[in-house]
């Protein structure tokens, strides 16, 4: 689709682990230093980017050899904190060739409902982008088991841009946008490009789109329901397929395969 993007300077760019890893569960290092040349590239034509990254519980899986065990909440939480440890030290290698500073910010769900915590939370973010830094912000999954239970980091997403009053999300996800079908298991099943309001005849669709990869938490589900809660709050929101992350540099250019929420 064609759309003009340039008046958007806060952006807030959710990747998922599905993105971030290979199928044993490790990072793609390959991939994840694409996408941080990009960020910094965009961040660089004056834009302020606030990174919503997926993968530590996937990342630390990986590394203590528990893949393809089935894990309790506990040892997943525990699979967080090492794999946060190694996804947080790459991000910050590779943004510093590129001249960038990072910070590190997990969150809890109670921040966002805790009016104190969550002015606290806002102004953290607004003086790191003050100074020109990128937040990589993630669930807390070592001390809130919420995400691990519930879902992934489509909803933390919406809440980090609330916070920082984001003027666009970008759902950088394993598929080319919204289908009104699933995609995967039908060949005729459609792209929707853009949707200004969501309807039941859309909730009806992403009931049959899957629930994500394995090596994710959320799915299409997860997305449109983050995507209602964007349209609600004035903030667009595109989900787009994350594997090449050289389309963000298409969707600031006004030209991407995927699909936009919200009005025009």
């Amino acid at each position: 689709m064609k759309i003009d993007l340039s008046n958007k300077k806060k952006i807030v760019i959710k990747v998922g682990s599905s993105t971030l890893t290979h199928e044993s569960g490790l990072l793609n290092i390959r991939k994840i230093e694409n996408l941080v040349k990009c960020i910094a590239d965009i961040q660089n034509s004056g834009k302020h980017i606030i990174l919503v990254s997926s993968g530590a519980i996937s990342c630390g899986i990986a590394k203590l050899g528990f893949y393809g065990k089935s894990l309790t909440t506990v040892e997943k939480q525990a699979a967080a904190s090492v794999g946060q440890c190694e996804l947080i030290d790459i991000y910050d290698r590779n943004f510093l060739q590129y001249g960038h500073k990072i910070g590190q910010i997990l969150m809890t769900k109670d921040i966002v409902d805790d009016k104190v915590r969550r002015e606290s939370a806002s102004g953290t973010f607004m003086t790191l982008l003050e100074y020109g830094c990128i937040p990589v912000v993630n669930e807390n999954d070592t001390l809130s088991s919420e995400q691990i239970t519930f879902g992934g980091n489509d909803t933390l997403a919406i809440s980090v841009a609330r916070l920082v009053k984001a003027d666009l999300i970008i759902n950088m996800s394993d598929v080319d946008g919204f289908y009104d079908r699933n995609p995967r298991t039908n060949p005729d099943a459609k792209l929707i490009e853009h949707i200004p309001e969501i309807t039941e005849y859309h909730l009806s669709c992403a009931e049959g789109t899957g629930s994500g990869s394995k090596r994710g938490t959320g799915g299409m589900k997860a997305k449109l329901e983050a995507a209602m809660s964007a349209i609600k709050h004035d903030i667009p929101m595109i989900i787009v397929n994350g594997s090449n992350p050289n389309i963000l540099y298409n969707i600031f250019d006004g030209e991407f395969t995927g699909t936009y929420f919200g009005k025009l």
